[in-house]
């Protein structure tokens, strides 16, 4: 009888330690009907390696537990069969026999035509948002309870409390503007000591992070944008996490990071995935170094995170129902896991889209990691669309150079563009003229107002999908300094004591509402005029400063004419008849007046005209 009540006593002291424990069971709840029928969950909880899962839900098996170096993580694989239907059931965790420890897991009904979801395209526009600058739609949540980094407006690197409620608040700017698409930097957990805003050092990746919102109000705005014709675009890091994510005070195995013991910064290298000549050393700093030492690496190669890494995407594409990828540092972490990554995402959603920060002016690197391109070391990427870097540097070297030295100006931009056969598909490369950690596009071109319009117009009218960062309407600068703090600035609005507004235009200068106006104008234009989303580009070497292409189909011909010269260039039509022949006119878009063909062509000092060929 003693032994029996010490028995009981001790069960009840095990199950009360366990039900006293926030427990973590990753992810917390899945979809039937799912290409993949795995899913691995990961489970923490003090000791939990000591009790063995047990379920019973139809379609639903059991394979496989893990157990790894720490006791207080299981691993558990199940397979979701295609005929199991959606449905709450126990997962009971046993100890001699007796459950210490519940879980309630629920398999959900996807939405209908979740796999078939379109992601952004060539006909769409995006829009990069820092969320923590762009505006406070909620003061309420600068600071929260236990969360480090206090809001301060007026420190460096510091949070100023621009939230999820401000981008909602101001979706109509955005629609109204005629942007598509909405790249928000990350909006999840970071909860480090300082610089925290930016989003890019992960304490929990299936949270957002409380000061920006909560999960809900993250699919509040998907549900929003969605309404607007503005697709969602989640920007994610598979590379690092944060020196303050959760697991790190108890990592499960001893190679769950690189050099998990002694960390070393990497080389950045990144064109050691390419070269045949590259060293095992360098190629092995290069991606298992870490990044800064507030960023441990990740080690893909580890078969449990990788799993979980993946299986984290796919949860928030589903949960929030969303339309694409930016997919951060894409080259540092493991090649093989990135190929893997790819796979399975684009598997699950074949219209989806994402796309690769590969920050290189090569386009031979760019390349390497686009979807379809043969490579001579046989790797292959799933990837359907990269950043061209390339591209936005060919871009501000035009707009900034004497187009009299041999091969610069806008020779540069034309060489570039000439180089897109090494892309296995350049028109799903995303085009841009800046982003969050560069100067802002106006301060590149050293503040000169007609190379920022010749800029806009290049962006909206060359191959490819154009991204464009908040303020760049309204001419944004960095003067100061290049720092990310600076560069990130307040979007004028989107706080209650800013004297100037971009979402009203109260405040701004003549300049900036003429910048936003023109910009809006091209944007909408470009909305409705299909031949710049599918049409083929034929340019023209640039010479004297000048440069023309062509968009063009069997229904339409948009001609682009770029002159840097300090006076106006005449054009000999006959010069470009192989795409002129038998069209007498064509329409200035901007001016909407119209041109004869037949006559030579004057375009204006420092300038873009588009002409829509009749």
């Amino acid at each position: 009888m003693t032994i029996y009540r010490l028995l009981l006593v001790s069960s009840l002291v095990l199950i009360t330690r366990f039900a006293l424990v926030a427990q973590r069971v990753e992810p917390a709840f899945w979809w039937v009907g799912m290409k993949d029928t795995r899913l691995q969950l990961l489970i923490h909880a003090p000791a939990i390696a000591e009790t063995q899962p047990k379920l019973a839900f139809t379609g639903v098996k059991l394979m496989k537990v893990t157990k790894v170096k720490s006791p207080n993580y299981l691993f558990i694989d199940l397979v979701v069969s295609p005929t199991a239907k959606p449905g709450t059931f126990p997962i009971q965790f046993l100890k001699n026999g007796q459950a210490v420890f519940t879980y309630q897991y629920e398999l959900k009904a996807r939405s209908t035509g979740s796999a078939q979801r379109q992601g952004y395209t060539p006909a769409d526009v995006m829009y990069l948002i820092t969320p923590d600058r762009f505006a406070n739609g909620d003061p309420a949540n600068d600071n929260v309870p236990g969360m480090p980094d206090p809001a301060s407006r007026t420190g460096r690197d510091t949070r100023h409390g621009g939230d999820i409620q401000g981008i909602i608040d101001n979706l109509d700017y955005i629609n109204d503007m005629g942007f598509t698409a909405l790249w928000i930097n990350p909006l999840i957990e970071n909860k480090m000591p300082q610089a925290s805003y930016h989003g890019y050092a992960s304490t929990d990746f299936y949270k957002v992070d409380p000061r920006f919102g909560t999960n809900e109000d993250y699919r509040t705005l998907s549900k929003a944008a969605q309404k607007k014709g503005i697709k969602l675009v989640i920007d994610m890091i598979m590379n690092h996490c944060g020196s303050g994510h959760w697991w790190m005070a108890d990592l499960p195995t001893d190679d769950w990071l690189n050099y998990q013991d002694k960390p070393q910064i990497t080389n950045h290298s990144r064109e050691t995935n390419q070269d045949p000549h590259a060293s095992e050393y360098d190629k092995k700093l290069f991606a298992d170094g870490w990044f800064v030492p507030s960023m441990p690496d990740m080690n893909q190669r580890n078969p449990l995170l990788a799993q979980y890494l993946i299986q984290n995407t796919i949860w928030w594409i589903e949960y929030a129902d969303l339309h694409g990828i930016r997919m951060d540092t894409y080259p540092y972490p493991d090649k093989a896991f990135m190929a893997e990554w790819s796979r399975r995402v684009m598997q699950e959603y074949p219209n989806f889209s994402m796309v690769g920060e590969e920050w290189s002016m090569n386009p031979a690197i760019i390349a390497f990691w686009q979807k379809g391109k043969q490579n001579r070391n046989g790797y292959v990427s799933y990837m359907p669309n990269m950043f061209d870097f390339p591209q936005q540097n060919a871009l501000v070297s035009a707009l900034n150079e004497d187009d009299k030295v041999y091969n610069q100006g806008l020779m540069k931009l034309y060489q570039t563009l000439a180089l897109d056969f090494l892309y296995e598909n350049p028109t799903n490369l995303v085009v841009f003229p800046d982003n969050h950690d560069m100067s802002r596009f106006y301060t590149q071109i050293n503040e000169k107002f007609d190379r920022w319009k010749m800029g806009m117009i290049q962006l909206l009218t060359t191959r490819g999908i154009p991204q464009f960062f908040y303020g760049t309407e309204i001419l944004m600068t960095n003067p100061k300094s290049d720092r990310h703090d600076e560069i990130r600035g307040e979007m004028p609005g989107g706080w209650p004591d800013h004297t100037a507004s971009a979402f009203t235009g109260k405040g701004l200068t003549d300049r900036q509402l003429e910048a936003q106006q023109f910009l809006k104008q091209l944007l909408q234009w470009r909305r409705r005029t299909p031949v710049l989303h599918t049409g083929k580009l034929t340019h023209f070497a640039a010479s004297n400063g000048v440069y023309v292409y062509f968009r063009h189909n069997a229904l339409q011909k948009i001609m682009v004419v770029m002159n840097k010269n300090s006076e106006s260039k005449t054009l000999n039509t006959a010069h470009y008849a192989e795409l002129l022949s038998g069209h007498k006119t064509a329409r200035n878009i901007q001016t909407d007046q119209t041109q004869p063909l037949t006559q030579p062509l004057v375009i204006p000092a420092m300038s873009a005209v588009i002409l829509d060929v009749k």
